[in-house]
């Protein structure tokens, strides 16, 4: 029974450990942000060389 305890009580301190770690590094994180998305839905167009028209038809791509 002691030995069981001891096994819980280490799993809960682990777990807490971890969690504080992983809080701690989301409320002092100072870098720079991930960018998913370009900052203009222009600039994605004009890569691809197909933006979308008005009426949201987009245009296909040509299989090389």
């Amino acid at each position: 029974m002691n030995h069981e305890l001891l096994m819980l009580r280490s799993l809960l301190v682990a777990s807490l450990v971890v969690c504080g770690l992983i809080l701690g590094n989301m409320l002092a994180y100072t870098g720079n942000p991930v960018q998913l998305a370009a900052v203009g839905t222009t600039a994605h167009a004009a890569i691809n060389g197909c933006g979308v028209p008005p009426d949201g038809i987009v245009c296909p791509r040509i299989a090389s």
